[in-house]
């Protein structure tokens, strides 16, 4: 029986509406691996991809939690870190930075032996962290003292504090222009930081996003992706010019940023749970959908593998590492929650 043409316009639109409203989940669960300590938050993270180990702040358990990607397994659990929140790994000097936010100071970790060799202060709140390899100098956001903090690596030693008029949010190193990027609550904008004379050389700002604070480059498209935790968005930035080519919503409270370089894929984490994923194309993101997770405020990913990590803190009543892996070829209609 033929439908009658209204009827026929009535189902397609609806199917267009459907279709509209269909968001892949483009990630999978590979493994859940149980982690040390208590159910409490995490943080940060930093992967060493010549060695292997992901090193997780576990902020609320003051440790440092060191972790084999290839056998999937913890092979340390580091005391004397208390409300570590920032980690960084620096191969080339061997060397582990973490914030121990509760004692104003940012630890120097071995990473053969993976014993604490100096603590360096005073830094009022040391968070996100980055490392400058020109001068050999580690640069520390000190959130509450809207400040950037300066640690000779050689020495170990507190060189300067660089004042920025605002809260810092994370601080990067951008390679190709040899410059710290931190973004600077407040004044909604990135600062730019030389790292040989300690002196701010550009201030830009970032229409669109409020409280600048997750930050993350690819490097080789000369770009930046900011995430404004004050209005849940994400920036993407021209690093050229430094001018905001777009903006997008991401999840409530946005915390940490991972970029797969090969996969050109973006995840972006908040403190709501909601992790989005972008694919880059042309100097555009393409909205690849989301999931929500209890406490996957903290992300990181594995270039070679594209292995995808989040520390949860509590599932259960346990800690443990969500491995997940992108799997785009997955509808649904909306978005999941994945809390098992």
């Amino acid at each position: 029986m033929r439908l009658p043409r209204w009827l026929s316009f009535a189902l397609i639109a609806l199917c267009a509406a459907a279709c509209a409203q269909k968001k892949s989940v483009p990630l999978q669960k590979v493994a859940d691996v149980p982690l040390p300590g208590a159910a409490v938050r995490f943080d940060y993270q930093s992967f060493d991809p010549s060695s292997g180990r992901l090193y997780i702040a576990h902020m609320n358990a003051n440790q440092l939690v060191v972790f084999d990607v290839h056998k999937r397994q913890v092979v340390a659990n580091l005391d004397g870190f208390p409300s570590v929140h920032g980690v960084w790994t620096v191969p080339p000097l061997g060397r582990v930075y973490a914030s121990a936010t509760g004692e104003h100071k940012l630890a120097v970790v071995d990473m053969n032996t993976l014993k604490t060799l100096a603590k360096v202060g005073p830094i009022d709140y040391p968070d996100g962290i980055a490392y400058a390899p020109g001068p050999k100098r580690v640069f520390v956001s000190d959130e509450h003292g809207d400040a950037d903090a300066v640690v000779d690596a050689t020495t170990n030693a507190l060189v300067s504090s660089i004042p920025l008029g605002g809260g810092a949010g994370n601080t990067v190193y951008d390679p190709r222009a040899k410059r710290i990027l931190v973004g600077v609550h407040r004044k909604n904008e990135v600062a730019a930081i030389d790292p040989d004379t300690l002196k701010i050389t550009g201030r830009y700002p970032l229409p669109g996003i409020e409280n600048p604070h997750g930050i993350a480059l690819d490097s080789s498209e000369n770009l930046a992706f900011v995430a404004g935790e004050g209005n849940a968005r994400l920036a993407l930035v021209d690093l050229e010019d430094m001018k905001v080519l777009e903006t997008h919503p991401v999840g409530e409270d946005p915390d940490v940023l991972a970029f797969d370089p090969g996969l050109k894929l973006l995840y972006v984490s908040a403190e709501s749970g909601d992790v989005r994923v972008f694919r880059l194309s042309k100097r555009h993101l393409e909205s690849l959908g989301g999931i929500s997770m209890p406490y996957a405020h903290t992300v990181s990913v594995d270039p070679a593998t594209h292995l995808v990590y989040f520390p949860l803190q509590n599932i259960h009543g346990r800690p443990l590492l969500r491995i997940m892996e992108f799997k785009p070829a997955f509808p649904v209609m909306g978005e999941v929650l994945l809390a098992h």
